[in-house]
């Protein structure tokens, strides 16, 4: 690849499956961005220095130290090195990052930390990232932000801080249903049935109890009644996502919920929150990852090099 800029600092969201890298200009302008298959969970520690200068080693001037700010699963027990979590209650992005030791001259790696919750025990990696970007372009916000995802996080935000958060593996056991369970003869492929979803939602919300037994109704129904896969697939979302709103409920029933995330399973999320009589704003993920960086970076270092 031949050169095309250089940055002032670079900017990294680094999780288990993908890297992904901005070139900063000194005002916290991304002046290109770059990515590449190699997240955390396919590195040993030893090795995420050689993935970063693949992907960047041509934005950095030889004449000076180009400095990394880099969130995500980079900072995990697995990743390139441990950062600690901070504890809530407190800003989402601080002006504290591990300083990674020994990297090449040519740049200063730091990594921010996630977040904690004693009790109930929780913690979040990455996340609190896109929350900064989000407080950054508004300050004075109160109320709840849900971020989708494979784990996803709804946090509740006051005086420009996380106050506490919840966990939801609801991401994952989609997957591990879909994928791994008898239903994957029911739910193949990518179809999407609108209708079956919301109704399914519905059920699952009024009545959690019954979401066990709904789930291998998708089965008999397939094999019975020749249910088709796009709205078995759909009926499956629905159940899981209406469980986790059923013990979200005290998120989206006390006021308006920002959801942060990716167009897709964003849009799914507000979808349901509306279905289940909340009210919700939709957000792009990467662009608020983007601004949660520049923000924490110019805590780091005010605004330049």
């Amino acid at each position: 690849m031949a050169a095309t800029v250089t940055a002032e600092w670079i900017a990294v969201d680094w999780g288990t499956s993908n890297l992904r890298a901005w070139a900063m200009d000194r005002d916290g302008t991304p002046l290109a961005m770059r990515e590449s298959d190699k997240g955390m969970g396919r590195l040993k520690p030893d090795q995420f220095e050689d993935a970063l200068l693949a992907l960047v080693g041509n934005w950095l001037d030889e004449d000076r130290i180009t400095n990394v700010l880099a969130c995500g699963m980079v900072g995990a027990r697995q990743g390139w090195m441990e950062a600690d979590y901070r504890a809530v209650p407190c800003s989402p992005a601080g002006s504290d990052a591990l300083l990674v030791p020994g990297t090449d001259p040519r740049i200063r790696v730091s990594i921010l930390p996630g977040l904690m919750q004693e009790q109930p025990a929780d913690v979040m990696r990455g996340e609190e990232t896109q929350i900064a970007g989000y407080l950054a372009d508004n300050p004075g916000f109160a109320g709840n932000i849900v971020l989708p995802g494979t784990h996803s996080k709804w946090a509740r935000i006051a005086g420009g801080e996380v106050t506490g958060f919840s966990t939801y593996m609801s991401g994952e056991v989609f997957g591990l249903l879909s994928k791994q369970s008898v239903l994957r003869h029911s739910v193949a492929g990518d179809g999407w049935d609108a209708s079956a979803f919301r109704s399914s939602l519905r059920e699952s919300l009024a009545e959690p109890a019954a979401a066990m037994g709904g789930l291998f109704r998708l089965r008999a129904e397939s094999l019975l009644h020749g249910l088709a896969p796009d709205a078995a697939r759909a009926r499956l979302s629905g159940i899981v996502l209406g469980l986790e709103l059923a013990a979200a409920r005290e998120h989206w029933e006390t006021g308006p919920v920002v959801v942060i995330g990716a167009s897709g399973l964003g849009k799914r999320y507000a979808e349901a929150i509306e279905v289940a009589g909340g009210k919700a704003e939709q957000i792009e993920g990467e662009g608020m990852t983007l601004a949660g960086l520049a923000s924490a970076y110019n805590q780091l270092h005010g605004g330049s090099k």
